[in-house]
């Protein structure tokens, strides 16, 4: 608890919003100048500074030392991320957060972001069906809405101009902005001229960052949806895969089914069916020497379980994850895809979830689900068009959590240092503005205010998993019980109205068949009690 409390202590001073580029940023002045601190309208001051929310500051980026993966220097724009776009942002205070301090960080909510809330992350299979169609329909309506906040770049800064004459921006869909975020962090480095590229870097695989980056990742998607919807209680639902047999979500019900058609397509039953994909072609945005932009390139694909079998002989076990768990080192080696008896290493899918050494051209944990899904998902770039994406890494995170609260780590088992680039404690998260380092989040779930519904206690998780999915069900359909109700105690009412009517007649029926017509009846002698007789004497 320590560790968690000066964890929280650190995240004071971090903010809470996502680039690519907020709006009020993306212009000319904004790069001449170099400076990213918008308006808050609540009282019309740089980083609602006239409210104490936060202020305007200089920039300052870890001089830390990066491994050998990547020899070169000032050939990116994002190295040493955000300073080729700019070097003043919004620092925001307290619990305030977003591009210009006029949100809350996770966890935190209300006017004044004081009231911390912790939202509970759901098993996708333990949801009632009215909440999976929620889901479902959340996804399409960010993958047709624009995002009002945030655009993309579509050129590096170098092709913008130096005074920033040639602005290159452009709108897109609050799903697809996420999908482009997960393939600029991810993509090779132009070295100059048509598919001359430096592959081997990515700020958010194959070290350190794996599972900070994709943390912060989550969240951000989650705070864009409530703001989307007006559901403020929306979490991203997980898919508990151990020991699966096959892809338990891929039906037409969730994430859609196979089609009929075409066996690497979605169902036409499916929403997804008519989704296209961005991103998804690295070697041609190579050989261009471009940037992926919002231009459709086709259906999402997938095929689950046609895949390289030798590559990925099974999709993993809960042995597997119990082993993960257990290892208590959190980097090792070179801190790359070549470490031994690391567990980023094991649960990103480079090593062995059963000896820990690395195995190259194998691939385990996350990356042998990406390659068993057989389609869109399954190339790094562009793997998050599929929405798989989401439950799969929610999992992920989950196994990330399990493995803070068993070692309980110091910020200091973070490396500082000689990480391959953008991976170190003190780099910033490419592409995320204002600003995050990677080691303010290496700390536990309950620091950011969610949590995992098989996490939590016994009797927590039974009210999460089963007793929920029906008082909400019983929610939506509140009225038509009520009425239900009061037309049942209606219906109960007449129907005992009828039983007393009809019983008072049959009394009084009785009677009269009882009574004589001939004379008067005689009253009804009991011999006495204390001569013992039980006999009655009766009417003749």
């Amino acid at each position: 608890m320590r560790h968690l409390y000066v964890s929280v202590v650190l995240l004071q001073l971090v903010g809470t919003c996502l680039c690519q580029f907020p709006r009020p940023c993306a212009n000319s002045v904004g790069l001449r100048t170099k400076e990213c601190c918008p308006v808050w309208d609540g009282d019309g001051s740089v980083c609602g500074a006239m409210s104490g929310r936060g202020f305007c500051t200089e920039v300052e980026v870890s001089e830390e030392p990066h491994g050998p993966q990547y020899p070169h220097r000032g050939i990116d724009d994002r190295e040493r991320w955000p300073l080729a776009f700019f070097n003043r942002t919004c620092r925001c205070a307290g619990n305030y957060g977003g591009f210009n301090c006029g949100e809350c960080r996770f966890g935190y909510w209300g006017s004044n972001c004081a009231e911390y809330r912790e939202s509970v992350r759901r098993n996708i299979l333990t949801m009632s069906p009215t909440e999976q169609q929620k889901f479902i329909s959340y996804l399409n309506l960010a993958k047709n809405t624009i995002n009002r906040d945030y655009v993309i770049s579509t050129a590096t800064r170098a092709e913008m101009g130096e005074n920033g004459e040639n602005p290159m921006f452009s709108d897109i869909n609050s799903y697809d902005l996420f999908v482009w975020m997960h393939y600029y962090v991810s993509r090779d480095a132009f070295l100059g001229g048509p598919g001359n590229v430096w592959r081997d870097i990515d700020f958010a695989h194959e070290s350190a960052a794996f599972l900070p980056w994709h943390r912060v990742y989550l969240l951000h998607w989650e705070n864009e949806i409530r703001k989307l919807t007006g559901d403020f209680n929306f979490t991203i639902p997980y898919w508990d895969w151990r020991d699966s047999p096959s892809c338990e979500v891929c039906t037409d019900a969730l994430m859609g089914g196979r089609s009929p058609l075409n066996p690497n397509l979605i169902s036409p039953a499916s929403v997804f069916s008519s989704w296209k994909v961005i991103c998804t072609q690295p070697e041609e945005y190579n050989s261009r020497e471009a940037l992926c932009n919002t231009t459709g390139e086709g259906p999402l694909m997938r095929n689950p379980g046609n895949h390289d079998t030798n590559r990925v002989p099974r999709l993993p076990t809960t042995a597997d994850v119990d082993f993960t768990v257990g290892l208590p080192e959190y980097e090792s080696g070179s801190m790359d895809r070549f470490s031994n008896m690391s567990f980023r290493n094991v649960i990103e899918g480079f090593a062995s979830s059963m000896s820990g050494m690395a195995v190259p051209g194998q691939s385990t944990m996350h990356n042998a689900l990406h390659v068993f899904m057989n389609g869109t998902m399954s190339s790094v770039q562009g793997s998050a068009n599929d929405p798989i994406f989401l439950l799969h890494h929610a999992f992920i995170d989950s196994i990330f959590e399990r493995w803070l609260r068993a070692h309980q780590p110091l910020r200091t088992t973070y490396p500082r240092s000689n990480a391959p680039i953008g991976h170190n404690d003190g780099y910033y998260m490419v592409p995320f503005l204002p600003l995050y380092r990677n080691g303010d989040y290496f700390l536990s779930d309950k620091a950011l205010g969610f949590e995992y519904a098989y996490l939590l206690d016994p009797g927590q998780r039974f009210v999460q998993e089963y007793l929920t999915p029906y008082l909400q069900q019983a929610q939506q359909i509140w009225q038509w019980l009520l009425g239900a109700g009061i037309l049942g105690a209606l219906i109960a009412a007449i129907v005992a109205a009828l039983l007393i009517v009809a019983r008072r007649k049959w009394k009084r029926n009785a009677k009269k068949k009882r009574a004589p017509s001939y004379g008067e009846r005689q009253p009804l002698l009991q011999s006495s009690s204390e001569e013992g007789s039980s006999s009655y004497q009766t009417t003749l």
